[in-house]
């Protein structure tokens, strides 16, 4: 039988660290310039992606469509928005979509109190999110310098892990300021998940959408808001692909 979840609104988090509460050391560096730094980073990065190409693949059958279209953002950068269905998956999903440009993903602080992950985080290219003032303006400072050398950054607007989720639950806008801040295209990636031949996991299938652009037509909140539901359309039709659901999350009465 297939495992029922129940939530009470889409912000619970049913994969919580033991530290939810993790706040970033004040000394925090968001993008390390020293030589060290750059060569743990070039290492630890070149070996999750080989870790990634031979888990992602075999272990979670994931299978992407369309990565070509990234392309078209090679001498811009852009943003990447995805559903956040996968524990592990997520973290390197996008960089083998994006392969050979190297991505850089938006996290929660909560991820740096997970243990050997957490230490590992920055040298992979984690862009932890900050609520005071100096931390806003560290982090859209790292996203510019990232986009200025054209990579492409990673953002998952549902914030909360739900393993195996065949649906695409509610965006708020917020996520969606940033390609218009930075006059940048955008594009999705929307997981989806395929009965398995071979045991009761899922297959998982990523397709590749894209670019949208800021209608610069309209105010800076408008466009936000027309980028948020012109993207959550086009990741709702694509999930109408999941044909198996592992995991059902259902309404509390």
């Amino acid at each position: 039988m297939k495992e029922i979840r129940y939530f009470e609104s889409f912000s619970d988090d049913f994969s919580e660290t033991n530290n939810q509460d993790f706040t970033l050391p004040e000394n925090y560096r968001w993008i390390r310039t020293d030589l060290l730094s750059k060569l743990l980073s070039a290492i630890i990065y070149g070996a999750a992606l080989v870790f990634s190409s031979v888990y992602c693949t075999f272990f979670l059958g994931v299978r992407i469509k369309n990565r070509k279209i990234l392309k078209k953002a090679k001498k811009t950068g852009a943003f990447i928005y995805g559903n956040h269905t996968m524990p592990v998956g997520d973290v390197f999903n996008p960089a083998l979509a994006a392969f050979p440009k190297r991505i850089y993903t938006v996290v929660s602080p909560a991820n740096y109190a997970i243990p050997v992950i957490g230490k590992i985080l920055p040298f992979l290219g984690a862009l932890p999110i900050d609520d005071s003032l100096s931390g806003i303006k560290k982090l859209n400072s790292a996203i510019e310098t990232r986009l200025n050398q054209k990579k492409y950054i990673i953002i998952y607007p549902e914030a909360h892990v739900w393993e195996y989720c065949t649906d695409i639950r509610p965006f708020s806008e917020t996520p969606f300021k940033f390609p218009i801040k930075f006059d940048k295209p955008s594009f999705c990636i929307t997981t989806t998940y395929q009965k398995n031949r071979f045991c009761k996991r899922p297959k998982a299938t990523l397709f590749v959408d894209g670019p949208f652009y800021p209608d610069r037509a309209l105010n800076k909140k408008e466009q936000a808001v027309k980028l948020k539901e012109q993207i959550t359309e086009c990741m709702k039709q694509r999930s109408k692909n999941s044909n198996y659901s592992y995991i059902e999350y259902r309404k509390k009465e």
